[in-house]
């Protein structure tokens, strides 16, 4: 069904160059016009948010599904839909965990039968590199994968195992080749993790995962980006020890670009309680310090933007009986939430929405390949937006919480920026926390260009 051509009006629109007063006219799908100051006389239906923030839709290029093979844990329908009232109009969804594993052209296929029909925002898929896969990359460029993800230390499942830097040095000039990005899971064991300590406490844990780990597997990378020439991804940066190669190597004109996650920006090691579970992830939340120096990283523009890493499973492997950080799974629930929790502590920053716009929408969607459709509010984009206030609070009830377990260290805690309604191609999903609509998302696929640059 096309939808109703409208007129959507706010004095805060955040648009490729800054924010202004203005409407938006939304035809067939797609932003037919930007308009400075009121409408002009029409007979189309008028929404007025008057001083609510319309922002494009959330580009979230780090999400894991699981479904098919995991659907227990999480599934499209339900991901979707908590992406939807978040403000969440695209996301990209890991290839792991899944089962299969997202590694070949048959996997591929068959996570897209599972996702037909059930999506209630569009959603691309990441492929994965693993050893001995090499033959099975280009046919999933040619099917329109987003790009590779490989881990440099074991995923936590078997069917994924970690990529040596050999199995690296084949897939990169086939990825290089074709313009599409490796992302790296940058943990490297350069040394064995102490085995000591009480399992309970979050800093044996922390210690088990130390930021040299991250730093070693970034330089690892960053070396092979010069000698390959293709663009490479370090996903959820966590250890801020590594900026300064970073930003070295950007330096150089290596293609390497940066994500980091809200976890990373909100929590502090320091405030983990003993026994609490929902907070562990890979690589580990790091101390208060770290975070700022984080923060100061997106500030200068060695960290690119900011994604999710919504990864969640089942209560049972999260929340262990005895409270044991060695044992439980390790991802953090926060699909939904992502736009307020980044606001929250950004706006404790001194930053602005621009800020919001450029880490969560323009950079997200370039970096995964549809820039040209999708990540701001231009005429022919795509009408894929996010209304909300960014001065309204609220506090997270666990019958708020539209993923499949609503297990999240966000829950009671108070946060700004409220999701007001979420437009996807012109139509109204989602409104005040609730779906509206029947799942209408469609499938993202790229087309490969030759070695795109990395500069977002």
């Amino acid at each position: 069904m096309t939808p109703e051509p409208i007129i959507l009006l706010s004095r805060r629109m955040f648009l490729p160059e800054g924010e202004r007063s203005g409407a938006i006219a939304l035809q067939d799908g797609r932003i037919g016009a930007v308009l400075k100051g009121n409408a002009p006389p029409t007979d189309r239906p008028i929404h007025d948010w008057g001083d609510r923030v319309i922002m494009p839709g959330v580009f979230d290029s780090h999400v894991h599904v699981n479904e098919p093979g995991r659907t227990e844990w999480e599934g499209f329908d339900t991901a979707t839909r908590a992406a939807a009232v978040g403000g969440i109009t695209s996301l990209v969804d890991m290839p792991l965990n899944s089962s299969p594993v997202t590694t070949s052209l048959a996997a591929l296929e068959a996570k897209a039968i599972a996702a037909q029909g059930k999506t209630h925002v569009d959603v691309a898929f990441w492929g994965g590199v693993i050893p001995g896969n090499a033959a099975e990359l280009a046919p999933m460029i040619e099917r329109g994968v987003a790009g590779f993800k490989a881990f440099l230390c074991p995923s936590g499942i078997d069917d994924f195992p970690e990529a040596s830097e050999a199995d690296l040095r084949v897939a990169m000039p086939i990825l290089a080749e074709r313009g599409i990005p490796l992302l790296v899971h940058a943990e490297l064991p350069v040394h064995p993790a102490p085995e000591e300590g009480d399992p309970r406490r979050y800093a044996t844990y922390l210690a088990s995962r130390p930021p040299e780990w991250e730093v070693e597997a970034i330089r690892l990378v960053i070396r092979l980006a010069r000698e390959f020439g293709g663009q490479v991804h370090i996903v959820h940066l966590s250890a801020a020890d590594a900026l300064e190669d970073l930003a070295a190597a950007k330096a150089a004109g290596v293609p390497i670009t940066v994500e980091t996650c809200p976890h990373y920006l909100t929590f502090a090691a320091e405030e983990i309680p003993d026994g609490a579970t929902h907070f562990k992830c890979a690589p580990p939340i790091r101390e208060a310090a770290n975070r700022e120096r984080l923060w100061q990283g997106l500030r200068e523009g060695v960290i690119d933007f900011v994604a999710c890493d919504h990864s969640p499973c089942t209560p049972g492997l999260k929340l262990m009986e005895e409270g044991d950080f060695m044992r439980a799974w390790g991802g953090i629930a926060s699909l939904q939430f992502s736009l307020s929790v980044v606001w929250t502590a950004a706006r404790a920053r001194g930053f602005d929405p621009t800020d919001l716009a450029r880490w969560l929408c323009d950079r997200t969607a370039r970096f995964a390949g549809f820039g040209d459709t999708k990540g701001a509010i231009a005429p022919d984009y795509d009408a894929d937006l996010v209304v909300w206030d960014p001065e309204a609070s609220f506090e997270i009830a666990p019958e708020d919480i539209q993923h499949r377990h609503p297990l999240t260290p966000y829950a009671g805690r108070r946060l700004f920026g409220r999701v007001e309604a979420t437009y996807l191609r012109g139509e109204r999903i989602a409104e005040a926390g609730s779906l509206i609509r029947p799942a209408c998302g469609r499938l993202l696929w790229r087309t490969p260009t030759p070695r795109p640059s990395a500069r977002l």
